[in-house]
C-alpha cells in the first residue's frame, strides 16, 4: 500500500534530533511521499533545506499560515511572492487561510492575505492547502468571490456536513487526520454522509496525534492509523483507502 501525508511539519523543531528514523518509520509503514506545508517568513529556508535533505520523500509547499500574518503582511508577501516565482518547485501554495479562533484581531489583514495567496495559486497552477479554524464561513465566502478558484485541501477538517458538501461542490477535497480517531468526534458520521471519494490523509505532525498516541508528538508514519479508521467507517478495505486517497492526493498536488 502506498500512502500521502498530505500535510505534515517534519521540519518543525520537535523533530530537529530524529528527522531520519521519523522519515525512515513512515516509509517502513507505506507512508512513501510526505508534503510540508511552510508556516512563515522564518520557515523558508529550513522547509526548503529539509525538503532537499530527503528529496525523495518530501516535497514543500510556500505560503503563510493566517497566525503568522501581522500588520507587516504586505512585507511579508512580498517574500512569499519572490519564493513562489523564483522558479523553485513547490507542489502548492500553503499553509494558507483563516484563523478567527486565535487571532480575531488580525481578520483584515489574514483575508487580505489568504486571497493574494490564493490568487497566485490560480496564476501559476498550484492547489492550495487551507488552514480554517472558527472561519469556515468567511473562508468560503473569499474563495467564492474570486472570479477564477484555486484548487486543493481544507486541511483538517472537522465541519459539519453542511460545509463538507460546500467545500466539495468548489471542487475542494477534505483533508483527514488524527481527530477522526478520537472517541468523541462526530467526523465518522460526518464523512460517512459525505463518502471517502473526496478525502485525503494528513498528520499534522507534530500535533493532533491518532489514538492510541494522543498526547505525544505526532508523525507521518501514523497515517495508517487514519486510514484503518477510514476503512471501518465506510466498511471497505484499508487497501481501498489508501488507493483512493492516494489517487486524490497525486490528482491534486504537482509531486
Amino acid at each position: 500500500m502506498y500512502f500521502v501525508d498530505t500535510h505534515t511539519h517534519l521540519f518543525a523543531e520537535e523533530f530537529q534530533n530524529d528527522a531520519e528514523l521519523v522519515i525512515q518509520r513512515a516509509v517502513e509503514q507505506g507512508v512513501i511521499s510526505m508534503l510540508l506545508p511552510n508556516i512563515d517568513v522564518e520557515t523558508i529556508e529550513i522547509t526548503k533545506a529539509f525538503a532537499k535533505q530527503f528529496s525523495l520523500n518530501c516535497f514543500p509547499m510556500m505560503g503563510i499560515h493566517p497566525c503568522s500574518v501581522n500588520e507587516n503582511y504586505k512585507e511579508q508577501l512580498q517574500i512569499i511572492q519572490n519564493e513562489l516565482f523564483s522558479g523553485y518547485q513547490y507542489v502548492g501554495i500553503g499553509e494558507i487561510g483563516m484563523d478567527l479562533y486565535w487571532e480575531k484581531t488580525t481578520e483584515n489583514f489574514q483575508s487580505e492575505a489568504f486571497l493574494q495567496q490564493c490568487k497566485w495559486a490560480v496564476e501559476l497552477n498550484l492547489p492550495v492547502s487551507i488552514h480554517t479554524r472558527s472561519a469556515t464561513n468567511e473562508t468560503i465566502r473569499i474563495l467564492k468571490s474570486m472570479k477564477q478558484q484555486p484548487k486543493g485541501v481544507f486541511h483538517c477538517f472537522s465541519g459539519s456536513y453542511e460545509e463538507g458538501l460546500e467545500i466539495i461542490k468548489m471542487g475542494f477535497y477534505l483533508g483527514i487526520g488524527g481527530v477522526i480517531t478520537y472517541k468523541n468526534s462526530t467526523l465518522p458520521e460526518t464523512l460517512k454522509r459525505i463518502g471517502f471519494e473526496h478525502l485525503v490523509l494528513e498528520t499534522d505532525a507534530p500535533y493532533l496525534p491518532p489514538t492510541p498516541h494522543r498526547g505525544k508528538r505526532n508523525e507521518s508514519s501514523y497515517v495508517p492509523l487514519i486510514a484503518q479508521k477510514l476503512a471501518e467507517v465506510f466498511e471497505v478495505s484499508i487497501e481501498t483507502i489508501a488507493e483512493q486517497t492516494t489517487n486524490n492526493a497525486k490528482n491534486i498536488f504537482k509531486f
